[in-house]
Parts: C-alpha cells; structure tokens; sequence
C-alpha cells in the first residue's frame, strides 16, 4: 500500500495524486488503510475470501457491520 510507511500530510498528498490518476476510471484498489477508499464510488468488504459488506463509505457507515467497526478502530488509534 503507498501509504503504509508515511507521515499524515504525505498520505494525504498521495491520496490527492491518486484521486486525480483514478478520475473517471474503473480501477481495483486494496486497501489496508481505510482513509485511502473513503471516496470510492463502491466499497467491497472481504473477510476470509469473501465478500461480507457492498456500498459506498457512507452507506456502509450506516450499518453496524465489520466495515463500520474497522474504522472505528483506525481511527481511534490514530486519536490515542
């Protein structure tokens, strides 16, 4: 992941870089880092091979499902 090892501004001038490249493509992005697909036009949450949640970052928000509580773990340890 192009962002596993960098500071928050750079992440975040990745994300900018890579919001650009990927406009108005079809484009498969893995991620470990969920700040880095907030703005995908589709989201599929996979657990042990298969796909558990479908929707976008804020429909999947809405559920209290595995996408949900990932979240709220990376970012309450980005918080502590």
């Amino acid at each position: 992941e192009a962002t596993a090892s960098v500071d928050n501004e750079t992440e975040e001038l990745i994300q900018q870089a890579t919001d650009i490249l990927l406009r108005e493509r079809t484009s498969i992005v893995i991620a470990h880092r969920l700040a880095t697909i907030k703005s995908a036009d589709q989201i599929l949450v996979m657990d042990k091979g298969e796909i558990k949640e479908r929707g976008t970052h804020d429909q999947l928000i809405e559920q209290d499902g595995l996408y949900r509580r990932l979240i709220k773990l990376q970012f309450t340890e980005l918080v502590v």
